[in-house]
């Protein structure tokens, strides 16, 4: 794997099920000098699994920064280094943008093994539109917070992607609800790729009262599937001259030319010349 100067591959792990790993992700995790890892004691256990002994160094929100030039130096000296988050594709709402925004930036190679997603899998069987979407991450754990961003997506005509945790999971619906209102389609879908996988397509205010009713499904992990917003009608087409003419019958011109030009934008001047012109 090696050359004059090491590669950063950014390595996805499994989900859930650790099937889910690819041949060559196990491989490149075995063959790297180094191992970045979210937490090094949860990746402990998939190393473990694969029988893989490559030496880690912990890379975390809190410690990313002051890693860059640990990983930079390993990296100069020609060998390779693997990223890899708790679960899933790392940067995706996980550490590793601090660490591959300055390597590229020093030149090095940066290269995906790519691999399992939460978010993909999510779209994958949501039953929703996936031809076009936006991925919104978690929403803000603070009610008002979360509300105000909910307000400003509720337009939004592309299919959403939202992360949520066991903990706020029933407060995001009821504020979905809240904001949206109860009808706006949504799949949630919880523990993907694990014993408990559950995946329910229903509108909003089925899930908030299904949640509700059942502790048991609050509790996991959840990526939520929502249907964008409909199209909004188009504006009716105001035909400038034929509402003028309308007016000015039952007004003055120069009345009638205001209130045609506040509601068209057209110049009142010009449009009142058209009437004395007429």
């Amino acid at each position: 794997m090696s050359n004059s100067r090491g590669t950063l591959y950014v390595v996805a792990t499994p989900i859930g099920h650790l099937d889910d790993l690819s041949r060559r992700a196990a491989e490149t995790l075995a063959q790297v000098a180094w191992v970045a890892a979210e937490d090094t004691r949860h990746s402990g256990r998939l190393l473990a699994h694969l029988g893989v002994r490559t030496p880690m160094i912990s890379l975390h929100e809190h410690n990313e920064a002051e890693r860059v030039a640990r990983v930079a130096a390993v990296l100069d000296a020609g060998e390779d280094v693997a990223l890899i988050s708790d679960a899933g594709t790392p940067l995706i709402s996980d550490p590793g943008y601090v660490l591959v925004r300055s390597l590229r930036e020093r030149g090095v190679t940066v290269s995906p093994v790519p691999g399992p997603s939460s978010i993909v899998a999510a779209l994958s069987v949501a039953g929703l539109p996936t031809d076009r979407f936006v991925y919104e991450g978690f929403l803000p754990a603070k009610a008002a917070q979360r509300r105000r961003r909910l307000e400003a997506l509720a337009g939004e005509p592309r299919t959403l992607v939202v992360l949520e945790s066991s903990h706020r999971i029933e407060a995001a619906l009821r504020d979905m609800v809240t904001v949206w209102g109860a009808q706006r389609e949504v799949c949630l879908a919880r523990e993907l790729t694990k014993r408990f996988e559950t995946v329910r397509l229903a509108s909003v205010g089925e899930l908030a009262e299904w949640l509700a009713g059942d502790p048991d499904q609050r509790r996991g992990e959840f990526v939520l599937i929502v249907h964008g917003a409909p199209a909004k009608p188009p504006e009716p087409v105001v035909d400038a001259d034929a509402l003028l003419a309308a007016l000015a019958a039952e007004m003055p011109p120069r009345r009638a030319a205001k209130l045609v030009a506040r509601l068209t934008g057209v110049g009142a001047n010009e449009l009142y010349d058209r009437i004395t012109r007429d």
